[in-house]
């Protein structure tokens, strides 16, 4: 009878927390929807430019699903690439071919490479009776990496800026929950001390543990677990610490809506885990376009983009300036909520 009153008294208490209910019925379904239409997007074609290209050769790029557009006079085939956002370049020159690939997907390009080789194999023994070209004489380039980049190289910067995000932001919460729970911050709310004080003390502290933690990552990741770094190891720096910034204000300002460190981790599954998909892990350009917008509303989809530009692409400061003034914002708009968030408690 004992252990029928303590299970009654278990389920009542789930029963009556209505974000514990939300959390084992209907989160599991949203992202098991999420990871559907992830998973279940269309396929994009690659794109591939061709110089002194045939139409004949065009049309069997696309028999194989190859997007295939015809230039001439390009001088610079690295800009024509980013500027006509292509995977690829093709350019015939009398006997000598050369395939220039991008290489941001390595899975994209090896699948352009072998279709090209292919393709052009089959046209030359086509016009050449009785010749048996071999694929090696097509050269081929990349731009981002090497024929030896696997596809961990593409998305291990972003791994590298989701764990600070996730330790930060849980760390954070559950430091200022303990302080909410041991009736701390109600002790501090009692003083004259404002609420901008009280945010920014806690940023600078939890702040300072978040740098010393992204500094101990970065140099990990790097110079142990050997990931690619192309660019500047200080602009990585740069970018991990302002992605600190905005999980540790994100933290700060959730643990004013959960009353135990179980409530803390709910938000896990409903604000990190949906970021994993956006963060450019998974292709964003086979989602739905309203995904995508989606996508630009998450945090780490600019750290990932900004992550991956300067440590595998090489980008500068500059090149990724946009997404830090984005995170920085995001920083922004979250350190002002967390100044309403603590009127709950006392206004000042």
């Amino acid at each position: 009878m004992r252990t029928l009153a303590l299970i009654k008294r278990i389920l009542l208490q789930i029963v009556r927390d209505k974000r514990t209910l939300a959390l084992l019925f209907i989160a599991p379904l949203l992202i098991l929807t999420l990871m559907n239409l992830v998973f279940n997007g269309k396929t994009v074609k690659p794109i591939l430019g061709i110089e002194n290209g045939s139409q004949q050769l065009i049309e069997s790029f696309k028999e194989v699903d190859i997007v295939a557009q015809e230039y001439v006079d390009i001088s610079d085939i690295e800009h024509a690439i980013s500027k006509y956002n292509l995977d690829g370049f093709l350019q015939i020159d009398g006997t000598e071919t050369t395939l220039t690939l991008l290489n941001e997907d390595p899975t994209v390009a090896k699948s352009l490479e072998m279709k090209v080789k292919q393709v052009i194999s089959k046209e030359v023994q086509f016009k050449l009776t009785g010749t048996n070209q071999s694929n090696d004489h097509i050269q081929t380039n990349y731009i981002y990496g090497s024929s030896d980049t696997k596809i961990f190289d593409t998305f291990s910067p972003i791994l590298v800026g989701f764990f600070v995000f996730f330790f930060v932001f849980l760390i954070s919460g559950i430091g200022l929950l303990n302080e909410r729970t041991t009736g701390t911050l109600e002790r501090l709310m009692a003083t004259p001390i404002r609420r901008g004080e009280i945010v920014a003390a806690y940023l600078i502290g939890y702040g300072l543990l978040a740098f010393l933690q992204t500094v101990i990552v970065v140099l990990f990741s790097i110079n142990v677990l050997d990931i690619i770094l192309v660019g500047s190891f200080w602009n990585v720096i740069l970018i991990n610490v302002i992605v600190a910034i905005v999980a540790l204000s994100l933290g700060i300002l959730l643990s004013s809506f959960a009353s135990s460190e179980f409530q803390m981790v709910q938000f896990i599954p409903l604000v990190i885990v949906p970021q994993i998909f956006f963060s450019g892990i998974f292709s964003i350009e086979g989602m739905a376009d309203w995904l995508q917008v989606l996508a630009k509303l998450m945090p780490l989809y600019y750290a990932a983009d900004a992550l991956k530009g300067v440590m595998y692409k090489g980008a500068t400061l500059s090149e990724i300036s946009n997404d830090l003034y984005i995170l920085l914002a995001f920083a922004v708009v979250f350190i002002i909520l967390n100044l309403f968030a603590l009127k709950r408690y006392r206004k000042l």
